[in-house]
């Protein structure tokens, strides 16, 4: 019987056809039994037909015997249809749901069926997927977050530390009238700065929740308006810091599907970036490839120092920059998260002929030209 199923590909039916076809199955094997026991109690009752007593447990035998066998029919067609159609997805599932319930999503589910329990295995692997692929990244936005808020205490811990020296000390010799008012206005004013870069940090802090709340809305540009805008904004920025750029283009595709606001925020982080720390000149090269919109911003500085290239994505990061109140460091950091949002990244390295390198990238739906 297993062999005739297999042969018959029972497991490539959906489970209506399998139902139909078992019981069909079932049907004529209970019929032709049942025609074998009608020709065994015609027989006996042929072969004992002197004796009247024969009638009398021959028949009711007879119906017993049907009965058992449309009812062993029964079973056995459920027999097989879950042991051929149910059980081994089912047991799949089970173990599945139950690696879920314990956190572990490690796993993969294979099924090989053809039928709607295949497409259940199915769609619960990309279920499994999607629930790993969420569960990462709320672990590394957790991560991420942990290390942002032991960067924002670090950095806040100075000019708190100031403004308590200074509350302090006014509360030390003020009541005694120890202070000239020289050196009460000058002590104000320097409290004044640190409150102020406070508050600038508070606002840094902010923009940056209110960058992981931000939705993505990707619609289908033309790759040379793209490039036009991205180009006006490059002008305008390293014109202002006195250096020129140039511009390349490399694309598989005249169009693409992209947040058009996103990637002008990264690209004018990047190009402030670049023309921060160019010599001179700031190269920018397009490219469309594989599925991905990329952007890399070459200066012609220093580059980027070891140190640096571990630490340049982190947030309130600023390298050799202290001007805190120009320069938060957030640049490279906010690229970065719109980035993955964009389901991209960031990538930081020094150009092959020295100079900084940082290349953003951004998925896209290509779209025929």
């Amino acid at each position: 019987m297993a062999k005739i199923i297999s042969w018959l590909r029972l497991k490539h039916m959906t489970l209506l056809q399998s139902f139909i076809f078992l019981c069909c199955l079932t049907l004529i094997t209970v019929l032709v039994v049942i025609v074998l026991e009608f020709r065994w109690a015609e027989s006996i009752r042929l072969r004992f037909a002197d004796h009247s007593s024969v009638n009398d447990w021959v028949l009711p035998s007879l119906v017993a015997m049907v009965m058992f066998t449309v009812a062993g029919g029964i079973v056995l067609m459920a027999s097989l249809f879950y042991r051929w159609k149910l059980k081994k997805p089912l047991e799949i599932l089970m173990k599945a749901s139950e690696k879920i319930s314990a956190n572990d999503l490690g796993f993969h589910i294979s099924y090989d069926g053809k039928d709607e329990m295949g497409e259940l295995c199915r769609v619960f692997e990309k279920m499994r997927g999607q629930l790993e692929k969420n569960h990462k990244a709320l672990w590394r936005s957790v991560e991420e977050r942990k290390q942002l808020n032991a960067i924002f205490a670090h950095d806040l811990r100075t000019p708190l530390s100031v403004l308590k020296g200074y509350s302090e000390f006014l509360t030390t010799y003020l009541p005694q009238n120890n202070i000239s008012e020289e050196k009460l206005l000058d002590t104000i004013q320097t409290m004044k700065v640190h409150i102020v870069r406070l508050e600038s940090y508070t606002e840094a802090m902010n923009s940056i929740q209110k960058l992981e709340d931000m939705p993505v809305h990707s619609h289908a540009v033309e790759m040379d308006l793209l490039t036009s805008l991205l180009n006006d904004i490059a002008r305008q920025i390293t014109g202002q810091c006195g250096k020129t750029f140039g511009s390349s283009i490399a694309a598989d595709s005249k169009k693409i599907a992209v947040d058009i606001h996103l990637v002008m925020q990264v690209f004018e982080n990047l190009i402030a970036n670049g023309a921060r720390y160019a010599s001179s000149y700031v190269n920018i090269h397009y490219s469309v490839c594989k599925g991905f919109f990329s952007i890399t911003v070459t200066d012609d500085g220093a580059g980027f120092s070891d140190v640096a290239l571990q630490k340049a994505v982190l947030p309130f990061y600023r390298g050799e920059v202290w001007d805190a109140n120009a320069h938060h460091g957030l640049g490279l950091y906010i690229s970065k998260v719109l980035c993955e949002k964009h389901e991209g990244s960031l990538h930081v390295e020094n150009g092959s002929d020295g100079g900084g390198n940082v290349t953003a990238s951004f998925f896209t739906g290509l779209i025929n030209s």
